[in-house]
């Protein structure tokens, strides 16, 4: 994990960020299409000195009146301001709230029953190690011909990063890298033994395409957006997904996929055997 993560952070949304978007000139010599160090400086009113030292790690610690400035600044989103605010008040990076307990695989009856509720939707309930746990029978025709349900403890991350097949049904595999990064970062990382050690048996498997992920991809994944597809037999889809957190007691997510068009809600109506309309496409 980056020993900067607010560093991390605060960069890649400067560089996420176009001059149109907070009023100011293009210009024609702009090395990166984001906001330059100085820019950032003069919206949030502080010193270009003050940003490099925020950005290098050497100051972890800026005020809430700073803070909020920098969020204006920025246009950061309610969660990326929560999030924000949480890596400036981040306990000892050795401390872990979770201690050694281990990441729960039970999911509970209710949240069972609410899986069955959402069929012929496919949905999934994941651990904070991104091991999938129990999912609706729409899921598992989605998925099933990928390869990623054929193991018994069956993981997204070590599918997506040790299994060829990942990369054909992934067409975006870089974006969808990411955002497992990201996921798994989000939290103490590896302050949890659980959590290390996975990273650890990524970092052998996977190598450079994990590692340099864990120090370049900010620790905030998104919780909604669109996933492409190269269905063995249903061919290219388009889903928009939602990650809804569970209990704090589950320490579980909950994700759901929808059609992101017509063809798709027609294809995974056509995986599911009903007739057209079972479910409609939800644009984004």
């Amino acid at each position: 994990m980056s020993d900067n993560e607010l560093g991390l952070f605060l960069r890649t949304r400067r560089e996420a960020v176009t001059p149109a978007q907070v009023g100011l000139p293009t210009g024609a010599r702009r090395r990166t299409p984001g906001l330059r160090r100085a820019e950032l400086a003069t919206l949030a009113g502080v010193s270009v000195e003050y940003i490099t030292r925020l950005e290098q790690g050497r100051d972890r610690r800026p005020s809430p009146p700073v803070l909020g400035a920098l969020a204006d600044a920025l246009h950061l989103a309610p969660s990326e301001r929560v999030h924000l605010h949480r890596l400036t008040k981040a306990a000892d990076a050795g401390f872990s709230c979770m201690g050694g307990a281990q990441p729960p695989r039970e999911v509970r009856p209710t949240v069972r029953a609410v899986l069955d509720r959402l069929e012929p939707a496919p949905a999934v309930v994941v651990n904070r190690l991104r091991d999938a746990l129990a999912w609706t029978e729409g899921y598992e025709r989605l998925m099933g011909s990928t390869g990623l349900l054929d193991d018994e403890g069956c993981s997204l991350a070590l599918y997506v990063f040790t299994d060829p097949r990942a990369r054909t049904v992934y067409p975006d595999w870089e974006h969808v890298a990411d955002e497992l990064v990201a996921a798994l970062k989000q939290g103490p990382f590896r302050a949890d033994p659980h959590i290390a050690a996975l990273a650890d048996e990524l970092t052998v498997a996977a190598g450079a395409e994990f590692t340099r992920r864990v120090q370049n991809v900010p620790s905030l994944a998104a919780a909604t957006g669109i996933t492409r597809l190269a269905h063995p037999d249903a061919g290219n889809l388009r889903l928009s997904y939602e990650t809804l957190d569970l209990s704090a007691d589950d320490d579980q997510q909950l994700i759901v996929y929808l059609p992101a068009d017509e063809s798709t809600a027609h294809a995974l109506d056509a995986l599911t055997g009903r007739r057209p309309g079972g479910l409609r496409a939800v644009s984004n």
